[in-house]
């Protein structure tokens, strides 16, 4: 097992221990063993802010010839990182200062904002699968050194669910199926048509942006309910 596999498997382990203490009912190994059906799965949330991934040619446009990302602070999901860097995001109507730079870089570089983001750029930008740019929004993007004008690459992203193979297995998922999740607290309801995402390298989370969270009440770490 190689590195990233083992801090993925790491980091679930220790999420679904958390898990272990707040819901014994579903979260225990043991008693999903013993139990006649299998447990319900709870998925806790990570809430995405509008950021910017980056290819290298752009990286080199932005911030100047072989230059590279400032690690700031890890992210769930192994190998990724929020950077020190941020660009501005214009479209045709206004722009969006200081947009977090998510590591590390990409074949292409995407923008990923929320619908009220587009209301203010001024794009109408598709939802989509991360690395899905088929039709997306333009978009120019400035940096310290230079700027780049896109012909797409603005999407909004479509909510899912990152899940180890295993985990995905064990409960009848598979990659690129869609779920429903219940949530709970105030503005309990269910949130349909959420994304799978098994890789091996994954660690257990639920990805959503900031509008669906404050619409379910969610918060980083809510524990939300896999219902079919």
């Amino acid at each position: 097992m190689n590195e990233t596999n083992s801090q993925a498997q790491w980091i679930t382990q220790q999420i679904m221990a958390e898990m272990a203490k707040s819901h014994p009912e579903s979260a225990s190994p043991s008693r999903a063993i013993s139990d006649s059906a299998q447990p319900a799965l709870m998925v806790p949330v990570g809430i995405s802010n509008r950021h910017v991934h980056l290819s290298r040619e752009d990286m080199d446009i932005l911030f100047g010839y072989g230059s590279s990302l400032t690690r700031m602070k890890a992210v769930k999901q192994p190998g990724q990182f929020a950077a020190a860097e941020t660009v501005t995001i214009k479209g045709p109507k206004k722009a969006i200062e200081n947009v977090r730079i998510l590591g590390p870089l990409r074949s292409e570089t995407q923008v990923e904002i929320s619908i009220a983001d587009g209301f203010v750029l001024g794009v109408q930008a598709p939802i989509k699968m991360s690395g899905d740019l088929v039709g997306s929004s333009p978009i120019e993007i400035m940096g310290p050194k230079g700027s780049v004008t896109k012909d797409g690459g603005v999407i909004v992203a479509w909510r899912h669910i990152h899940i180890p193979c295993d985990m995905a297995a064990q409960y009848g998922l598979t990659d690129g199926q869609e779920v429903s999740v219940q949530t709970e607290g105030h503005r309990a309801g269910i949130m349909q048509r959420i994304a799978v995402r098994a890789t091996q390298a994954s660690v257990l989370e639920m990805h959503v942006d900031v509008e669906e969270a404050n619409a379910y009440g969610l918060t980083n770490g809510s524990l939300v309910k896999v219902i079919g």
